[in-house]
């Protein structure tokens, strides 16, 4: 392995994003996700700050970690006190944190301006606070707060707070790009002013507010930087901190060093998405390495030309992050889009040029209706099924009506009643027609369960399907309440997950074209019929 330091800092810094609140058992199972990743050091929070860190700090304990160890965070001593007096050092060693990360101020500005003491003083709250935790058998980082800033406007200020960290014990001086403003044309001239005169490990800690935290890190690595910091996909106040997970995959795979082993680095697109599941945050498509869309090809040419030659638009192999590639399909999409996503639904068509033509202009005439098939795969697999010559549908529509009403219990309160839906529902299978009724809080809520009723005689199991998410998109906003409106279902019967589209002018309509996809794909794959006949 790597003489390269992963240092992050998701459940504090990351945590300071809009938005965000874990609590201890979600601190828990992220420092756990970490650990499964290999990074070394895991910032837990800063245990003066909040009953939360406290208690996140004495159940850590009892984890087994095999490749972490936890940090806490906290800051030096206070002006005109000495440190076994400060009770933020003192809440730091209760804390009992193998490692003690302490920001400390390197720009003469903050010295001055916001904690208001004097050049002198704040070089002893450096030094005697690292001292005194060395004392106490800890192991000291020190974050150098606005360090890149403060070089700029003073740089022999800014160098001598490193150094007496350094000379202090510090294991670590670590440069922090706290605004996020640095460029990376910046930092090679930054970086070598600091390595001849800090006799430690030096690390880097960049916030993306140019959108380069990245890069920054990367170019800091090259120019002898050993510990990189950073947060989770991105995580952190404002724009957020450098994504470690980029970081990570950066240095595994373009400058071939092992700061992971190759099955952690296996582990980052399902590490990614189960840490913004924790936090109750949708995963970004776009994101480098681990996002949906980070190998997705949507263009006719591209599609063509990765079934020849898989790493022709590709920069990397997905699996090796443990992500897989997709080909999308869309009014930009050529045969080969429609082949390739045809076999990643387990389908054969390539030898059949007559429906994979039919299925490309059916594609783009529904894409023109407001459909939209990159999200869902399951009208995209029904579409293509629909249009050969032998598909038989496992229920077909006779009519269904909707009321929307609202029941006045209350002359005084009428607007507190709750309006409610019925729906009735009349559907052919085989040759047999179904009726049934039922009501809901919404009208897709009472279209759902009538139609379910109706199909229960013959499919007894559709029950096991629920709908887990229900999104509405207005498509052309301008057109008010005569626009075209897009639906998108996602389903599952507690084994499989899937989802369908609807489309139309009216958003009923659209519903119940992507609530019959729903179940109509539920009954192909897992009723009775051989999904594998087309």
């Amino acid at each position: 392995m790597s003489n390269v330091v992963l240092y992050d800092t998701t459940l504090r810094d990351g945590t300071q994003m809009e938005g965000i609140n874990l609590t201890v058992d979600d601190k828990l199972l992220i420092t756990e996700k970490l650990d499964e990743i290999g990074i070394h050091i895991i910032e837990g929070g800063t245990p003066t700050s909040n009953p939360k860190d406290i208690e996140y700090f004495q159940r850590v304990r009892g984890l087994n970690l095999k490749n972490a160890q936890i940090s806490a965070f906290g800051l030096t001593r206070r002006t005109d006190i000495t440190p076994e007096f400060d009770k933020n050092l003192e809440s730091l060693l209760q804390s009992e944190a193998p490692i003690i990360t302490l920001v400390g101020k390197s720009d003469i500005r903050h010295v001055t301006q916001i904690i208001e003491t004097t050049e002198a003083e704040n070089l002893r709250m450096i030094e005697e606070s690292i001292e005194y935790l060395l004392k106490h058998n800890r192991r000291v980082i020190f974050d150098a707060e606005h360090f890149f800033d403060g070089y700029k406007y003073d740089p022999k200020y800014a160098l001598q707070t490193l150094k007496i960290a350094a000379e202090a014990g510090a294991e670590s001086v670590d440069l922090c790009d706290t605004n996020g403003g640095t460029l990376p044309n910046e930092l090679p001239a930054i970086i070598a002013a600091v390595l001849p005169g800090v006799k430690t490990r030096i690390g880097i800690h960049c916030h993306n507010d140019c959108d380069v935290a990245v890069a920054n890190s990367l170019i800091a690595f090259d120019q002898g930087i050993l510990q990189i910091q950073g947060a989770v996909n991105g995580w952190g106040e404002r724009t957020g901190n450098a994504n470690i997970l980029s970081i990570i995959a950066n240095l595994k795979t373009k400058k071939h060093v092992d700061c992971v082993s190759d099955e952690q680095l296996g582990l980052l697109t399902e590490i990614s998405h189960i840490i913004d599941g924790i936090a109750n945050i949708s995963p970004k498509a776009s994101q480098p390495f681990v996002g949906d869309s980070a190998f997705a090809h949507k263009g006719g040419i591209h599609a063509a030309a990765i079934a020849k030659w898989e790493d022709s638009y590709q920069h990397m192999t997905p699996e090796s992050v443990g992500n897989h590639k997709r080909v999308l399909v869309s009014e930009l999409s050529g045969r080969q889009n429609v082949i390739a996503k045809a076999e990643e639904v387990g389908l054969e068509i390539a030898n059949d040029q007559v429906l994979v033509q039919r299925v490309l202009e059916r594609v783009k005439e529904q894409e023109n209706l407001g459909f939209h098939y990159e999200g869902a795969d399951a009208s995209f697999e029904l579409l293509i099924r629909k249009e050969s010559a032998n598909y038989v549908p496992k229920f077909h529509l006779v009519n269904y009506t909707v009321i929307v009403g609202k029941h006045q219990t209350d002359t005084k309160r009428f607007e507190n009643d709750e309006a409610r839906s019925e729906a009735t529902v009349k559907v052919q299978v085989g040759n047999k027609v179904y009726f049934d009724a039922a009501d809901g809080n919404g009208p897709v809520n009472a279209l759902d369960g009538a139609l379910r009723k109706a199909l229960r005689d013959k499919f007894p199991q559709v029950d096991t399907v629920q709908l887990t998410d229900f999104k509405v998109r207005i498509l052309e906003e301008r057109e008010g309440t005569e626009a075209q409106v897009r639906v998108l279902i996602e389903s599952t019967d507690g084994t499989n997950l899937w989802r369908t589209v609807g489309s139309s002018a009216n958003l009923i309509e659209a519903s119940w074209i992507a609530l019959t996809d729903s179940l109509e794909y539920w009954l192909l794959k897992w009723g009775d019929a051989d999904p594998k006949q087309i």
